[in-house]
C-alpha cells in the first residue's frame, strides 16, 4: 500500500534510493523539494518582484450631524462664477502595452504532481522553471508577465484559466514535468487542446493532469470528460491556430537544445487549455519517471536552457502575430 510523501524542508537534501515505484502524487519513499545547494537558488529563495504602490489623497468627509451643528451666516448673494472646462488632453501615437504572457507552473500545494525516482516533486520543478522564464521575459523588456502562482499553493484548473482571462492574457503557457509508467521514455513535448487525444500516451498524460482537481476536495468541481469535450468545441478557430503556431515555435526552439519525444507536437482535451480566446499550450519539459530527465530538471542550468528556448519561441510567436497583441 502506497503512502503519500511528506515534503521535506527547503534546506534538506534528497537522498536517492536505489529503487522507487512512481505513481502520480504517490511514491514508496519520502520525497521533497529540490536541494538548495548554492547552484540552484531559484526554488527556495524568495522571488523578487517589483510592485507599484499607488498612493491617493482622500479628502475627509464631514458628517451630516456636524453640518447641522455648524453656525449659519447670512451673506450677500454674489453672481455665479462660470468656469470653463479644459479640453481633455489627446495623446497621439501612444505605444500599445506589451503583450501579457501568463505562465502557469503546474500543480502546487497539496497537489505535488509527479514524483521523480529520486524524490523530486513536479510542482517544485515547474515553479522554478516558470520563475526563470519570467525573469528572462521581463529582462527582454518586450512583455508583461503574470503567474498563476508564485508560491507552493493549490489552484484549481479552471481557476488558472480564469486568471488568464481576467488579466486579458495574450498567451497562456502551462509548464509541467509529468511521468509515465515506462521509465525509459524521456524528452520534452508540447500539447494543444483537442476533443480527442493524438495517441494513447497523450491520453494518459491528459487524464493525469485533468485529475489534479481531486486534490482540492469535494468543493472543487472536477470537469467530466463529456464537459471537457464541449468546452474544447467552444474554442475559436483563430485561437486554435494561435495555439498550434506557438506549439510549433516551441518544438522548433527545443530541437537544437532540449531532447524531444518522438512526434513532440501532440494534442488532447486538457482542461487547463480551454480558454476560448487565448492561445494556450502545455509544455512537458521532460518526465520525472525518467532518471536522466529528472536529474537534468533538478539543475538550474538546464532549466535556464529550457526557459531560453521557450523565450525564443515566444519571440517568434509574437513576431509572426504582429504588434499590438495583448
Amino acid at each position: 500500500m502506497t503512502r503519500k510523501p511528506k515534503a521535506d524542508s527547503a534546506k534538506e537534501h534528497i537522498a536517492a534510493p536505489s529503487r522507487a515505484v512512481f505513481r502520480q502524487g504517490n511514491v514508496t519513499q519520502t520525497a521533497g523539494p529540490l536541494p538548495s545547494d548554492g547552484t540552484d537558488g531559484l526554488l527556495y529563495s524568495t522571488t523578487q518582484r517589483r510592485h507599484l504602490l499607488l498612493a491617493g489623497l482622500a479628502t475627509p468627509l464631514i458628517s451630516a450631524s456636524a453640518l447641522a451643528r455648524a453656525p449659519t451666516h447670512t451673506a450677500k448673494k454674489s453672481a455665479p462664477h462660470h468656469h470653463a472646462l479644459a479640453a481633455p488632453a489627446i495623446i497621439r501615437g501612444a505605444a500599445p502595452l506589451p503583450p501579457l504572457v501568463m505562465l502557469d507552473p503546474g500543480h502546487g500545494g497539496k497537489d505535488p504532481g509527479a514524483i521523480g525516482l529520486s524524490g523530486t516533486y513536479e510542482k517544485h520543478v515547474s515553479e522554478a522553471a516558470a520563475a526563470e522564464l519570467e525573469r528572462q521575459l521581463l529582462s527582454s523588456g518586450r512583455y508583461r508577465v503574470a503567474m498563476t502562482r508564485t508560491a507552493d499553493r493549490f489552484i484549481p484548473l479552471e481557476g488558472r484559466v480564469e486568471m488568464a482571462q481576467n488579466r486579458k492574457a495574450a498567451l497562456f503557457i502551462s509548464m509541467h514535468a509529468d511521468a509515465l509508467h515506462d521509465p525509459s521514455v524521456r524528452g520534452a513535448s508540447v500539447y494543444t487542446l483537442a476533443n480527442t487525444a493524438s495517441d494513447a500516451q497523450t491520453a494518459t498524460i491528459a487524464s493525469s493532469e485533468n485529475s489534479a482537481d481531486l486534490f482540492g476536495g469535494p468543493h472543487v468541481h472536477a470537469t467530466s470528460p463529456e464537459v471537457q469535450k464541449i468546452l474544447a468545441s467552444l474554442v475559436s478557430e483563430e485561437t486554435r491556430r494561435g495555439s498550434a503556431h506557438m506549439a510549433n515555435a516551441v518544438v522548433s526552439s527545443f530541437r537544437q537544445r532540449v531532447a524531444l519525444l518522438q512526434h513532440p507536437n501532440r494534442h488532447a482535451a486538457f482542461v487547463v487549455l480551454k480558454a476560448a480566446d487565448i492561445p494556450s499550450v502545455l509544455v512537458e519539459m521532460g518526465f520525472m519517471s525518467n532518471r536522466q530527465d529528472e536529474a537534468a530538471l533538478r539543475q538550474a542550468g538546464h532549466r535556464a536552457m529550457v526557459a531560453g528556448a521557450m523565450r525564443d519561441a515566444i519571440d517568434r510567436y509574437f513576431a509572426a502575430s504582429g504588434p499590438g497583441i495583448g
